[in-house]
């Protein structure tokens, strides 16, 4: 759930060239004019011509321009920044050209000419140089200098000032201090408890006519609670401390929505939602090294059997990381994974392991240079979040049940990621989150992520070839046809068994109108909610 804040804080308080659209499920311009065009460049080159809305200015009344845009890009890929996952994303943007004629335009040259670059090249948030490089010292690096820097090369000092000033005044450790071009400022803040942001009086976007749902920002005030219980947070909502209680556990939606008092004074939304429930395998340990293991591990996960208990039966068992309801890119040729323990045995003496004299003794196998590997496992997943406890106790017992020794480990959020980061986990349980446009896997299982977004380490030839592919496709068609075979390809190596995608539910007040439900995270628009009479914002 904080996690899920930290998110949300950043729209308001930032905007991005372009956003998904919860109403319209396309992508939009924000702080651009309109979508890219786009140019092609002989076969494998691209270039996408942008344009900002020349309303749009930051906080202390400087406008946004295309330097603001170049500066953000070579954050990405600046050392010493907590940038490994966009500078996988965005490695396809090789160069960016600013208009010497209009400091509000720009070009973006980009490796290939995947159908999906139009709206990837737009989705991050932008930053301001003058307030981060007052001097304009990264201008004299070139996005292509950042992108190609060995990891070897000698400190630089313009680039350890940056990561320095950047680490002062970043979002995510006081974002009161760095101008934004949101509509909303962070007036009072406190660590896991609350967030609370107040409109702007004179936002840039107020300006713009017609006025899209993305730049509205109707509420004065919102603030955002962060309640771990979902039973307190209910009871919160029920009262009227609460008017929307997002991400709501199954049951207790479900629960609510049957009773007549909260029905009379709350609206509910149930909507499928690209998040996808899965566990992962640390490849890069030695006994989960072979796919026949990970196979047979992935057996003793009851999917069907927890989401009937746990989210009864709201979700969708999956096959890969790509949603059921994408019927172009979903491939139904598979089936999922079955909950088999007897089949697991079978695996695991295909992949050499044998069962010990001893029940307790577990499994072991012979090394080819000799010595033995013992089949014991850690199970790491964040200790706030119940689905996921579930996950693990019923892995737990099912691997015990065929003489797999597995011990759990609930971790806090933070250490949580530091442990994927450092690879101190056997398996982990966790969500991804995903959305309906752009299907690009690199920071998730390419090698050149492993240590950075690639928790689980896995990497072939084959699936990096097949992954860059995926992400070069130029039509839906041939994109389509990578994807299925990437799900094939992942089932059959199995470094991440996805179990199932979650249903996202929403209880609100109904005073409210205008939040759009959606499937697309973060599952409503909070920036164009209003009080269809009587409001009481809190204080």
């Amino acid at each position: 759930m904080a996690n899920q804040t930290a998110v949300d804080a950043n729209y308001l308080l930032n905007c991005s060239l372009l956003q998904a659209d919860l109403v319209t499920h396309q992508f939009a311009p924000v702080l651009a004019e309109a979508l890219p065009t786009v140019q092609f460049l002989g076969d494998s080159l691209m270039r996408l011509h942008y344009s900002l809305r020349p309303e749009a200015t930051w906080d202390n009344g400087r406008p946004v321009l295309a330097t603001d845009v170049a500066f953000t890009l070579k954050l990405m890929f600046c050392p010493g920044l907590p940038n490994e996952t966009p500078s996988s994303e965005y490695r396809f943007i090789r160069e960016i050209l600013l208009d010497p004629n209009n400091p509000r335009r720009f070009s973006l040259v980009c490796t290939g000419q995947a159908v999906e670059y139009v709206q990837a090249s737009g989705d991050f948030f932008v930053l301001p140089e003058a307030s981060l490089d007052p001097g304009g010292e990264m201008r004299r690096f070139s996005l292509a200098d950042l992108q190609h820097r060995p990891a070897t090369a000698l400190p630089n000092a313009v680039l350890q000032a940056l990561a320095q000033r950047y680490a002062a005044a970043a979002p995510g450790q006081t974002p009161e201090r760095l101008p934004g071009c949101g509509p909303y400022r962070l007036v009072k803040w406190e660590k896991d408890r609350y967030l609370r942001f107040r409109r702007k009086p004179h936002w840039w976007a107020d300006r713009v006519r017609p006025r899209p749902v993305l730049l509205e920002a109707r509420p004065a005030r919102l603030q955002y609670v962060i309640i771990p219980d979902a039973a307190t947070a209910s009871l919160a909502l029920q009262r009227g401390d609460l008017d929307v209680f997002p991400q709501m556990p199954t049951r207790e939606f479900t629960r609510l929505r049957t009773s007549p008092a909260a029905r009379a004074t709350l609206n509910f939304y149930a909507t499928a939602s690209y998040d996808v429930t899965t566990v992962g395998f640390n490849t890069r340990h030695a006994v989960l090294a072979d796919a026949l293991t990970r196979q047979a591990l992935s057996r003793c996960l009851d999917a069907a059997g927890v989401l009937k208990a746990n989210e009864l039966r709201q979700g969708q068992r999956t096959v890969g990381l790509i949603s059921p309801s994408d019927r172009l890119n979903y491939n139904d040729s598979l089936t999922p994974v079955p909950f088999d323990p007897a089949g697991a045995v079978r695996l695991l003496r295909r992949a050499g392991w044998q069962r010990a004299a001893r029940p307790e003794a577990g499994w072991r196998r012979q090394l080819p240079q000799g010595g033995t590997q013992e089949l014991r496992l850690v199970v790491r997943y964040r200790a706030d979040e119940q689905l996921f406890a579930t996950i693990a106790l019923q892995f737990q017992a099912a691997a015990a049940s065929i003489g797999v020794p597995v011990a759990l480990l609930p971790t806090e959020s933070g250490a949580f990621s530091m442990a994927l980061r450092n690879g101190d986990f056997d398996v982990y349980v966790r969500s991804l989150r995903g959305n309906p446009f752009i299907f690009n896997f690199t920071s998730l299982l390419h090698s050149q992520s492993v240590g950075a977004g690639n928790a689980t380490g896995f990497s072939t030839p084959e699936s990096d070839r097949l992954i860059e592919a995926i992400a070069a496709a130029n039509t839906q068609q041939r994109r389509a046809v990578l994807l299925r075979r990437f799900q094939a390809l992942m089932q059959q190596q199995a470094p991440i068994v996805p179990l199932f995608f979650l249903s996202s539910h929403i209880a609100a007040s109904k005073q409210l109108t205008g939040l759009h439900p959606s499937s697309i995270k973060p599952g409503f628009t909070a920036t164009a909610m209003d009080w269809a009479a009587g409001p009481t914002t809190p204080q």
